[in-house]
C-alpha cells in the first residue's frame, strides 16, 4: 500500500463524496454562489471491491502489477489506461458498467504507471507493454480464461489494439478503444512537449493537485478527479531534477480565478486598469507531491504506440468500438471503415480527452449497449430498456 492509500485510511473520509441531492453520480458537479467545491482526495475501495498485487515471473525478473477488481461473473473488462494516469482513472466508470450490466472489471497500472513496479520502468514500448497485458491475463487466469472485452483509453487504447493484433489475448471477446486516432495522434506529437512543460512540476497538497486537474480542464468531473488523481503523483523527493518555480500553473489558475469574481463584484472594471492597487499574490507552500511518470522522457516510444494503429485496429476481426470527444478525430483510414460498417462508433461532445472520466454514466452506457447488441452479457434489472433494439 503506498503512502498516498494510507494516508486516506487514516483520515477516516466519508463513505461517498458528498454530493447535491439529484446529482447523479459522475456527472459535473456545479456548486452554487458562495459554495466551495470539496478537493478532498477520495480512496480506491470507494469504487472498488479489491486491490492487489500479481507477480509475473520473467525469464531475469519478477515484475509486480497492481489492480483493482470488481465483480464477480460475466466477460472481464481489462481495463487500460491512457500516459500518465493509472488504474484508478476507471474508478467512476467500473462502479458505473458493475451496476448496468453482468460483468467482471479488472483496471491494471500499466509499466512505469501507479503502484506497478518493474525492473525495466522505462521501457514503454507498444511491443513491451502489450506483453504485459497478455502475461497479466496468463497469470490471472491460465488456460481457463473468461471471455475477455479489453478497453483502452489513449495510450492505454493503443496498447489494447496491439494486444489484439498480435492475439495475446486468447480470449479476446471485444476490442473498445476510447478517444486515440492515429491521425490526430500523430499530429499532435509535436506539441506534447509544450503541454507537459505547461503543468505544474509539484504540488503542496494532494488536494492543490486535485484543484489544479480540475481547474486546467485535465479532468472536468471533480468526482472522478477526487480519486484518480492519486494514482498520478506521489510524495515529492528533495533530489528531484526540475524542482517547483514559486509560482505554480495552479496558483496562475487561482489568481486568475479570484481576479475574475473580484471584476465582477467591482463592476467589470479589469484590475490592470485601477491604479495603485498591488496585485494579490497565492502563497506557494513547500512542495510535498510531484508526478509518478515524467512523460516527456518517453518522447521516444510515442511514435510506435500511434503509428499504422487504424489499420491494426480495422483488422481486428471482432467486434470493435470506438468512442470520441469529437467527430473531427477521424482520421482517412478510420472514415472509410466506419462507412463501411467495419466497427461501431460514438461521439461523446462536450468532454475533454479523458471521456470516461469526464463522461463515466454515458461511458458506462454505451459501452453497456455495445455488450448487449453483441450478446456479451445481460443488462441488469430493467435496464436492458433503455436500449434500442438491434
Amino acid at each position: 500500500m503506498s503512502s498516498l492509500e494510507k494516508e486516506l485510511f487514516l483520515s477516516k473520509l466519508p463513505s461517498r463524496p458528498p454530493m447535491r441531492p439529484g446529482l447523479q453520480a459522475g456527472s459535473k458537479m456545479r456548486m452554487g454562489p458562495g459554495r466551495k467545491r470539496d478537493f478532498s482526495p477520495v480512496p480506491w475501495n470507494h469504487y472498488f471491491e479489491t486491490m492487489e498485487d500479481i507477480t509475473i515471473a520473467r525469464e531475469i525478473s519478477k515484475d509486480s502489477f497492481r489492480i483493482y477488481k470488481s465483480g464477480s461473473d460475466g466477460p472481464v473488462l481489462l481495463l487500460l489506461h491512457g500516459g500518465g494516469h493509472s488504474a484508478l482513472s476507471w474508478a467512476v466508470f467500473s462502479s458505473m458498467i458493475i451496476s448496468r450490466v453482468k460483468c467482471r472489471v479488472v483496471a491494471v497500472d500499466l509499466r512505469g504507471h501507479g503502484d506497478t513496479k518493474v525492473v525495466n520502468s522505462d521501457d514503454l514500448s507498444a511491443e513491451t507493454m502489450s506483453r504485459d497485458v497478455g502475461d497479466i491475463v496468463d497469470t490471472l487466469y491460465g488456460a481457463d480464461a473468461p471471455p475477455i472485452l479489453l478497453i483502452g483509453h489513449s495510450m492505454g487504447g493503443a496498447i489494447a489494439v496491439h494486444s489484439a493484433a498480435k492475439n495475446l489475448v486468447p480470449s479476446l471477446l471485444g476490442l473498445c478503444v476510447i478517444d486515440v486516432v492515429e491521425g490526430t495522434a500523430m499530429d499532435a506529437l509535436n506539441s506534447m512537449q509544450t503541454f507537459l512543460r505547461s503543468r505544474p512540476k509539484v504540488f503542496s497538497s494532494v488536494e492543490n493537485a486535485i484543484e489544479w486537474s480540475v481547474k486546467s480542464g485535465q479532468i472536468r468531473n471533480l468526482e472522478s478527479a477526487r480519486v484518480s488523481m492519486l494514482g498520478q503523483i506521489k510524495r515529492y523527493e528533495d533530489d528531484l531534477d526540475t524542482p517547483g518555480s514559486s509560482q505554480s500553473f495552479i496558483d496562475t489558475a487561482i489568481h486568475e480565478e479570484e481576479e475574475e469574481e473580484e471584476e465582477e463584484e467591482e463592476g467589470g472594471i479589469p484590475k490592470k486598469e485601477k491604479k495603485n492597487e498591488p496585485t494579490k499574490s497565492i502563497k506557494q507552500d513547500t512542495p510535498e507531491y510531484t508526478w509518478r511518470i515524467e512523460l516527456s522522457k518517453t518522447e521516444k516510444y510515442w511514435e510506435g504506440w500511434f503509428r499504422g494503429l487504424s489499420n491494426l485496429f480495422l483488422s481486428c476481426p471482432i467486434p470493435k468500438l470506438l468512442l470520441l470527444a469529437g467527430v473531427d478525430r477521424l482520421d482517412r483510414d478510420l472514415t472509410i471503415g466506419q462507412m463501411q460498417g467495419k466497427f461501431q462508433m460514438q461521439v461523446l461532445p462536450q468532454c475533454g480527452h479523458a471521456v470516461h472520466e469526464d463522461a463515466p454514466d454515458k461511458v458506462a452506457e454505451a459501452i453497456a449497449a455495445y455488450m448487449i447488441r453483441n450478446r456479451f452479457t445481460e443488462a441488469k434489472g430493467d435496464i436492458q430498456s433503455i436500449y434500442p433494439s438491434f
